[in-house]
């Protein structure tokens, strides 16, 4: 793809998708910026500008079908043909499922299920013609396993999932160039657990380790010019999958009695603090949230991940050098000799 290219991010005013644009700005890329919250959404307008990217911000509940439809339309007119579209605007309710209602159930799976299905639709129906693009749906290790007091959320992320993989088959089917890939992630300090709407004693944290954005940002970057039908971001992530497949039932019984306090830390929470489920909350939170002394810059399982062709090509070679030299070192038989 060229370097300048046109990328359309939902959930773009904070967290992830602030730090995925400003990744793709310091690339020269146009943006087109997708999120309901009009104060964050110019706060990263502004910095893509600065970093040397054009952005165009578009106020956008990506809940609603007609909405997405117009900001593709718009982000075409301004910056010319999408080249990534990249889902991953989300809302969440932490609260054992008794305590959600069937209005929140509803408003979490439009948002995070329903959003990028409309995104995905939208970016479906400008690049299958050209027969070029790729599509980058945000997931979650909570994908695969489910967690306690998230139901709402894990079920958006499986149902995800689901989908994602029903039109990658389609894209195949039809011999298409436009690929379709999910970007797994693991627990990140992003501002989302300072306005999640929660009902849980004490304030809502992500299940340690914890990543800063970037890590993830720089995951989603990678995925728009190295194609794999999924990409796992964080040992942790890759544990929790992979040890779901293995033995799920253990899993059930571990989260059962570690995943209620896992996600909850320092004192009571503000049963008043304002959140985003139904309405934006009016600030600027950035990309990161509250656990900066706890989080990550880097991730040594995505590093090997992104590099594991090298890595096998280097293990491959040095196996070779050394069956080699171990078959010159070994004595050779004494042939001939009559005591």
């Amino acid at each position: 793809m060229p370097r300048q290219r046109t990328i359309v991010i939902t959930g773009a005013s904070a967290g992830v998708g602030r730090a995925t644009a400003r990744a793709f700005a310091r690339q020269g890329a146009r943006i087109g910026l997708l999120a309901r919250g009009r104060v964050g959404l110019e706060a990263t307008r502004r910095e893509i500008e600065q970093l040397g990217g054009e952005a165009l911000a578009i106020p956008t509940d990506v809940a609603n079908a007609d909405e997405v439809e117009n900001a593709a339309s718009a982000v075409e007119d301004h910056f010319g043909a999408i080249d990534v579209w990249i889902n991953n605007a989300m809302v969440s309710v932490f609260a054992p499922a008794t305590q959600v209602t069937a209005g929140e159930f509803k408003r979490v799976m439009e948002v995070n299920y329903l959003g990028f299905v409309h995104g995905t639709l939208s970016a479906l129906k400008r690049m299958a013609p050209r027969n070029c693009g790729r599509i980058i749906q945000v997931g979650s290790a909570l994908a695969y396993r489910g967690i306690p007091l998230q139901s709402a959320y894990c079920a958006s992320k499986h149902a995800i999932q689901g989908f994602t993989e029903s039109v990658r088959c389609e894209l195949l089917h039809d011999r298409s160039h436009v690929r379709i890939t999910m970007v797994q992630m693991p627990a990140l300090n992003t501002p989302q657990f300072s306005w999640v709407r929660s009902r849980l004693p004490r304030k809502p944290q992500p299940v340690p380790p914890i990543f800063q954005p970037e890590v993830a940002a720089s995951a989603i970057v990678w995925a728009a010019d190295h194609y794999r039908r999924e990409w796992y971001v964080g040992g942790s992530t890759l544990l929790a999958i992979v040890g779901n497949k293995i033995a799920p039932g253990l899993g059930d019984y571990y989260l059962a009695w570690q995943g209620y306090d896992a996600q909850q830390y320092d004192g009571y929470a503000d049963p008043h603090r304002p959140d985003n489920v139904d309405q934006p909350v009016a600030e600027d939170r950035g990309a990161h949230g509250d656990f900066d002394l706890r989080a990550k810059h880097a991730s040594w399982q995505l590093w090997v991940s992104q590099h594991r062709g090298w890595l096998a090509a280097a293990g491959a070679i040095a196996a070779a050098c050394w069956l080699g030299s171990a078959g010159k070192s070994s004595p050779r038989p004494m042939v001939g000799l009559r005591f």
